[in-house]
């Protein structure tokens, strides 16, 4: 996309662990932020165009590689689901949200923060939600929310999900539906991971409404 200056950064949390981060920042004066949280095999490719995507409407865009603590770098194909679960169960959440803080303080210079997550992500989006100062979030089809439903958002959410998604139940999404009320729910014609070109799941369309309706979401919760 042009116009956009992307990098790779180091932050720091705050019990002093470094992680990478891949940024996006638009060369005209951004005035709000967008955090991206990936999905379980990564910063990968995908995450990466996500992060641009959001640069290219203006928001200084920042990716935290929530892997760094137990693989540096790491890059785990869709093909090996099995190495991503075994990357997931060595993470803890004070980690994960240490970490997501670190990102949102990077980028909170320049205005409010919003914060969009997918797959792994999108759950950690509900748990960052509820404890990190960010303006609004975005859940792509986070598959182990109803973990957490004892946790409240802090800040308005909006929620997309696919009526084929076998990891996801409609009877965890009515769950996560009576826990949290306030949200925005979608639900789409759609398999799990459909905003990713990169999986056999994508849908264009969904993806595009999703985003579509998410821009609008946060354009209303992030002046």
């Amino acid at each position: 996309m042009p116009n956009l200056l992307t990098e790779t950064i180091q932050l720091k949390a705050a019990d002093g662990h470094h992680l990478g981060a891949y940024r996006a920042t638009p060369l005209q004066p951004a005035r709000r932020a967008m955090v991206v949280l990936q999905e379980a095999m990564g910063v990968n490719a995908h995450v990466q165009s996500v992060v641009r995507q959001y640069a290219a409407e203006g928001y200084l865009a920042i990716a935290p590689a929530l892997f760094d603590r137990i693989t540096p770098g790491v890059d785990v194909p869709y093909s090996d689901i099995e190495r991503a679960i075994g990357l997931i169960r060595k993470m803890t959440d004070p980690q994960s949200l240490l970490d997501i803080e670190a990102a949102v303080k990077a980028v909170s210079h320049v205005g409010p923060v919003g914060l969009v997550g997918y797959c792994l992500g999108g759950t950690l989006a509900y748990l960052a939600a509820a404890h990190l100062p960010i303006s609004a979030a975005a859940s792509y089809y986070g598959g182990r929310i109803c973990q957490y439903l004892q946790h409240q958002p802090q800040c308005p959410m909006i929620f997309h999900f696919g009526e084929r998604d076998v990891y996801i139940s409609p009877a965890d999404i009515d769950q996560i539906k009576a826990a949290y009320p306030a949200g925005q729910y979608h639900l789409y014609s759609a398999d799990h991971g459909f905003n990713c070109p990169d999986r056999p799941a994508y849908d264009e369309h969904s993806a595009s409404l999703a985003f579509k309706r998410t821009l609008s979401f946060f354009n209303t919760y992030l002046p």
